[in-house]
């Protein structure tokens, strides 16, 4: 049994997951609102939990978190239970498969996995394992996994004692470290489905490259990878086909910043650019720059790296039996769709401000911004000279859904955030709707006002590109510095005006 001081060091808030009505999927939801992923159980709160547990057991010893759950659930025996497990892996993610098995075996259907390395001595990974489970087999899976001489601490998280608090954002750039929450379900090590799931080799490379995300830190020089022939003919499969479809159906800022990338960074089909290359060639346009990431973020942690402009982007490639489709963004959706853009000063601002409006945003806020960008940065139309162009991520790498989107198969909508954000959407195939904007410019503005009269958080949030960091502007006070810096713009616009000569 542990002891009731050892379930309040080691067990993590998790805050009530919602249901996907506004068609997000699970594979892509933010389920943790605490990306430092460490916040403690109020402890006043859980000994007084504790203690109405004991007197309902007739119990003078300590009890067992199980116990504990056992008294407080409020649920049917045979009613399935919404549940978060943390998982402390003493070594790597290998044995995780195992455990989602297990966890099935229970009869206990796993909806979200989520993994980082862990900050404590002697653990490897803490994992998260969102499961609908009924009662009593949740006990016995309990049981089940604390035998297992491969874990350190299973701790168990119900909605039913979870503690609310604001959610946690990275207040400066170098808090993005903590940022590196991974859905871990969907890549070949546990999704028999991925074209490198039965490939042990490609297996041990995602590995290698992804263990360099998980070492890196603010300020490091981006690793340089050495990529293999067949990486290389994957990533020159996908070049070849969208440099020649770019002229058509991309817009105009892709263009000319796509033609700039084959010129500065290298882009060619027999070639792939390195992070550190292109990072350097975004910050000198547009001040982003990339960070590696070892695999699809949640989507608080992904939001949140953008109001710093900062992009996450992963080193690895797809599985070379399948290059035009992945499962999860790769090297190639991450340089052929998104650098580009990012290098562009509008498509960047308006990236930025998502980005911003996602810190200390609600849960649900999270998916509605989650589900705005999918359907703008990544499979975002727009119009220009009277045709249809693409400025999504995901539709210029990938030549076939760049194609379908302009083509009349699928639905056109105009774009309005109260709409887009709740549309429901899918990642398996392409899509069946789209939404047009006039450009981006006219996009942010619908945007920013759509945040005024939505989010719920009491105060506004401003980065500040000197220092690096984010303040909360919650106060007069804050806001005299803002002034000040305003005011210095404006006399040296209205100076730069009086010495223009019309």
């Amino acid at each position: 049994m542990m002891k009731a001081a050892e379930i309040n060091r080691e067990r993590f808030a998790i805050k009530k997951s919602y249901s996907i009505e506004n068609g997000y999927p699970a594979r892509r939801r933010s389920l943790v609102d605490d990306a430092r992923f460490e916040t403690t159980i109020n402890k006043q709160q859980k000994q007084s939990w504790i203690e109405e547990a004991k007197q309902q057991l007739s119990c003078d010893g300590e009890l067992s978190e199980e116990e504990v759950f056992l008294v407080q659930s409020p649920i049917e025996p045979d009613v399935p239970h919404q549940v978060s497990l943390v998982v402390s892996l003493l070594e790597g993610l290998s044995g995780l498969p195992r455990i989602i098995k297990t966890v099935e075996n229970f009869k206990g259907s796993v909806v979200h996995v989520e993994s980082r390395p862990a900050p404590r001595r002697g653990i490897a990974f803490d994992v998260l394992i969102k499961t609908d489970i009924t009662r009593e087999p949740l006990l016995n899976l309990l049981k089940s996994l604390k035998q297992s001489s491969s874990i350190a601490s299973v701790s168990l998280v119900s909605e039913h004692y979870s503690s609310i608090k604001e959610p946690w954002f990275p207040k400066h750039i170098s808090d993005l470290d903590k940022c590196n929450h991974l859905m871990t379900k969907y890549e070949p090590d546990l999704d028999m489905d991925h074209p490198g799931f039965a490939d042990q080799d490609y297996r041990a490379r995602r590995k290698e490259i992804a263990d360099i995300a998980f070492t890196y830190r603010h300020g490091d020089k981006i690793p340089r990878i050495k990529y293999r022939q067949e990486e290389v003919g994957t990533w020159g499969a996908v070049f070849t086909e969208l440099d020649r479809l770019v002229p058509t159906h991309a817009c105009r800022q892709y263009r000319q910043v796509w033609e700039l990338l084959k010129k500065d960074c290298g882009y060619a089909p027999d070639c792939i650019p390195q992070l550190e290359d292109v990072s350097s060639f975004m910050r000198k346009r547009t001040g982003f720059s990339l960070r590696p990431a070892a695999g699809l973020l949640t989507a608080r942690d992904f939001l949140a790296s953008l109001a710093y402009r900062v992009f996450q982007c992963t080193q690895y490639v797809r599985h070379y039996s399948s290059p035009h489709h992945s499962p999860e963004p790769d090297v190639i959706h991450e340089l052929l769709g998104h650098a580009p853009l990012l290098a562009e000063p509008a498509f960047a601002q308006f990236s930025q401000e998502l980005g911003l409006a996602s810190l200390g945003a609600s849960d649900e806020e999270i998916e509605r911004f989650a589900t705005m960008y999918w359907f703008t940065v990544e499979f975002g139309l727009c119009k220009e000279a009277g045709e249809l162009r693409a400025w999504g991520a995901g539709l210029l790498s990938s030549y076939g859904e760049l194609q379908h989107s302009l083509s009349d198969k699928p639905v056109k909508k105009e774009f309005d955030p109260a709409v887009t954000s709740v549309q429901p959407y899918q990642d398996q195939d392409y899509q069946d709707l789209y939404f047009v904007a006039e450009n981006v410019e006219d996009a942010q503005d619908k945007f920013r006002h759509w945040c005024q009269k939505t989010l719920s958080r009491p105060y506004e949030v401003r980065y500040d590109p000197f220092s690096q960091t984010v303040e909360v502007l919650d106060c007069v006070t804050r806001l005299d510095p803002c002034l000040t810096r305003i005011a210095i713009e404006v006399n040296r616009l209205q100076a730069a005006v009086q010495k223009m000569k019309f």
